[in-house]
């Protein structure tokens, strides 16, 4: 029994033995052999690798995919003319040398995003501080990235290498700080304001003119069409008139007991009128004249 307790311990020691100087490299990193805190090997290659048991050797990983730094609390930074605005941006960058980075920069990655976050900043503010505002949105953007990516790597590739490659430089956003941004947006408004009360003052204007020119024509119809009502009117009252001269014409004595009968229809047409009349006036002369009541009984 103690035979066989002896012979499964001496195994289960040979296995950890062995499994601890085995270990596996992914494809997504670099592995690291140390032999008494000295790097002894890099491996690139994925596989199963084979290695000293602890103390004697140790292995570390590095990642050697591409990685992104992004501004977290960018700080305002100074234009040509002295304005602050902000910048947000972010750097791809590899480790390419995992022997350099260790030396240089760290035994991980973060190690590497903090100092290279310093080398980006101070590179922005450099040259930001050579460009305007304009140029930092528009004209100059591209040339500005490809300005901080050419210093960044004359840092990190200089007489100590990092062991790192800065693969792209990107600017994603450009703005005034928040006090100033308040202004700009209030001076924005006031603007917009401004052309809005423009527009309605023209249009106001406009209005007026079209409503002014609606009332001359309104006017100037409504003046013509009673010139032609009078013309018109005139016309028949002469033609009526022309008429009656050619009808009473025929017969004065007719015509003149129709004007009585017309007078008289005119005079008396309400109940309630009173007259004080002489009954000796022409007035009623039609009524008394048997000729005009002859005349009358003929008609």
């Amino acid at each position: 029994m103690n035979k066989l307790g002896f012979i499964v311990s001496s195994v289960l020691v040979a296995l950890a033995l062995l499994s601890s100087t085995l270990f596996v490299v992914d494809q997504r990193q670099f592995g690291v052999v140390y032999a008494l805190g000295q790097i002894k090997e890099v491996i690139t290659e994925p596989g199963l690798n084979f290695k000293l048991p602890p103390p004697f050797q140790n292995v570390s990983y590095i990642d050697k995919r591409l990685l992104t730094l992004s501004s977290l609390d960018p700080e305002p930074m100074l234009t040509a003319e002295k304005q602050r605005v902000v910048i947000d941006w972010y750097v791809r960058w590899r480790i390419t040398d995992p022997q350099a980075y260790i030396r240089n920069v760290g035994l991980d990655e973060n190690a590497g995003a903090v100092q290279l976050n310093r080398v980006v900043r101070n590179a922005f503010q450099e040259n930001v501080n050579k460009r305007t505002v304009r140029e930092l949105i528009s004209t100059r953007r591209e040339a500005l990235m490809s300005d901080v990516q050419r210093e960044m790597l004359a840092v990190v590739k200089g007489t100590k290498p990092w062991g790192i490659d800065i693969i792209d430089v990107r600017v994603t956003r450009v703005d005034y700080v928040e006090a100033i941004t308040e202004s700009v947006y209030r001076r924005m408004e006031a603007e917009r304001k401004r052309v809005a009360n423009e527009l309605r003052s023209t249009g106001f204007a406009e209005g007026e003119k079209i409503r002014a020119d609606a009332d001359r024509q309104r006017e100037v119809i409504v003046a013509n069409a009673y010139r032609d009502a009078q013309k018109i009117k005139g016309e028949g009252d002469a033609r009526a008139a022309a008429a009656y001269a050619e009808a009473f014409g025929r017969d004065p004595q007719f015509a003149q007991f129709y004007r009585s009968l017309d007078a008289y229809k005119q005079s008396f047409n309400k109940k309630s009128d009173v007259m004080v009349l002489d009954p000796s006036s022409d007035f009623f002369r039609a009524m008394q004249s048997s000729g005009g009541a002859s005349a009358a009984a003929r008609r």
